[in-house]
């Protein structure tokens, strides 16, 4: 089993967030987390589940809300190479890392998958906004297309805070709205965004991990064949926003062109759900660990029951379980 999505928070970095972001709900939280940012006990984590690997990430918060422009690509050399020296003295365990970037200099971020790569990455993992703005941006057309070049996915997360509101009126997300719906509407609306910008007309081939089994996406497939213009305005065949935009094909051929990860805390339904809408071929799994009550021990008990009670064949269970993702990553 290769877990493609779990965190993974080297010591010197956590220990440096302190400077740079004084103050920050993550500075009391992630030390109660010790699977998180301690080597061995993430080490004795995995010998609990026999034959389980994982492909690192870092955790939130994103580089470009860590630090300014000018001091972002340190901060993700720093994060990036603690990653990378995991993976070279443990690579039976840890056969691979996913490189964070600093998104807020783009010319930095294409320096970093360059050498990110050179020293065992294999993809990246950008956020649904940059500090606020929309992923779809041309001017991060760019990472996109060097991942396109390598040949090797885009990881893409969910970002939303307390401080994004629930109704208008209000100034804060209150319980806890912003994390249990707000991050995957956060993916649906990043990939929708990205789909109608035209980028994977742009770059046919490129891959992305949408996190969460991409969010609201399959259980909402219908509204995707249905817009609401379509309603008045169009036809069954006809979606006037995808024609505005200029679509190549129906809207929901790119959604089925992304590729889910089973984070999903080990729902048996909502992991059918979205197995049906991306099939087994664009399913990977993922775990999301350490990040529950039991250090990681539960979501990765769960999720490994909520894969196994798919009705597919052995052959497919494999590919979900690992095979799509070292095809993906070529490991």
């Amino acid at each position: 089993m290769l877990d493609i999505f779990n965190h993974f928070m080297p010591k010197p970095f956590l220990d440096r967030l302190g400077d740079l972001i004084p103050g920050h709900p993550v500075l009391g939280a992630f030390p109660r987390i010790r699977t998180l940012w301690d080597v061995d006990a993430r080490l004795a984590l995995l010998d609990e589940f026999d034959g389980l690997q994982q492909v690192l990430s870092l955790a939130n918060p994103p580089i470009e809300l860590i630090a300014p422009p000018e001091r972002s690509p340190e901060v993700a050399r720093m994060a990036n190479d603690g990653l990378a020296a995991i993976c070279q003295k443990h690579p039976d365990r840890f056969p691979a890392f996913v490189a964070s970037l600093p998104m807020n200099n783009v010319e930095a971020a294409l320096d970093e998958i360059d050498r990110a790569i050179g020293i065992g990455a294999r993809g990246v993992q950008v956020f649904t906004n940059v500090a606020g703005e929309p992923l779809s941006e041309k001017k991060f057309r760019p990472v996109f297309a060097s991942m396109a070049q390598h040949d090797l996915p885009v990881w893409v997360h969910p970002m939303r805070s307390a401080q994004f509101p629930d109704y208008t009126s209000e100034k804060t997300s209150e319980n806890e709205i912003w994390f249990s719906f707000g991050w995957p509407y956060e993916t649906t609306a990043c990939m929708t965004r990205l789909i109608y910008s035209g980028l994977l007309d742009e770059l046919p081939t490129l891959k992305i991990v949408s996190h969460h089994m991409g969010g609201m996406i399959p259980f909402f497939a219908g509204k995707i064949d249905l817009g609401f213009r379509q309603i008045f305005f169009g036809t069954p065949e006809r979606n006037p926003a995808a024609e505005e935009a200029g679509l190549k094909q129906a809207p929901r051929r790119y959604y089925e062109m992304l590729y889910a990860d089973t984070a999903l805390n080990g729902e048996v339904a909502a992991t059918r759900c979205g197995h049906a809408f991306f099939t087994t071929a664009h399913c990977l799994f993922a775990t999301d660990a350490p990040f529950c009550a039991e250090q990681g021990r539960g979501l990765i008990r769960n999720t490994i029951a909520a894969v196994d009670a798919l009705e597919i064949a052995p052959a497919e269970r494999e590919q979900i379980f690992s095979g799509n993702a070292k095809r993906l990553m070529r490991l």
